[in-house]
């Protein structure tokens, strides 16, 4: 599989241990970030190229998915959200890189480099890659609905919409979940 990563100086040293770790396991890998350390790069431009490069392999027919990395994953993540065809999700546990996988059918995932080892952060990368997207209806509905939402701003209509009241609660009324 080919694997495109992008990170800014907070990840750069993780991102060369992640490199040599998906190149050992028989993936191509595709280096979007710096070249150097420079304390004062900034990460939209590499994660937003990782990302446009893994829309453009899967349109293609290749086999790719992303990582990006930085401080937190944060502002990786949103960059990397705002390349038409991504559904860039913030990983930080097995569980999310699971489920990221398999509900959501993320191609990129952001990992905050400050925030894990990278023993952590590359099982979340293993686990990530090797987890399939379910394919279930219901998880397909709502990725289709996202898709909608991206090319014509499209959602499904408000429930509230035609209701005399909204729903509104005021300073010290209480929630009761059962009764709706």
């Amino acid at each position: 599989m080919r694997i495109h990563l992008g990170t800014d100086h907070a990840g750069l040293e993780f991102s060369t241990q992640i490199q040599h770790h998906l190149a050992a396991q028989g993936h191509e890998v595709v280096d979007h970030g710096p070249i150097e350390y420079d304390p004062l790069d900034d990460y939209p431009a590499f994660c937003i190229r990782a990302a446009q490069a893994v829309v453009r392999d899967q349109a293609d027919g290749v086999e790719a998915l992303g990582v990006v990395f930085g401080g937190s994953g944060n502002g990786e993540q949103i960059a990397a959200n705002k390349v038409l065809g991504v559904r860039a999700a913030l990983v930080w546990s097995i569980a999310t890189a699971e489920l990221a996988r398999e509900h959501n059918d993320a191609n990129v995932i952001a990992i905050g480099a400050r925030q894990h080892t990278f023993e952590e952060a590359s099982s979340f990368i293993d686990r990530f890659i090797a987890t399939p997207f379910s394919g279930e209806e219901r998880h397909a509905r709502r990725i289709a609905q996202l898709a909608a939402y991206e090319q014509d701003g499209v959602l499904l209509p408000d429930p509230r919409e035609g209701r005399a009241q909204a729903d509104v609660l005021a300073a010290g009324d209480s929630f009761d979940p059962e009764a709706g």
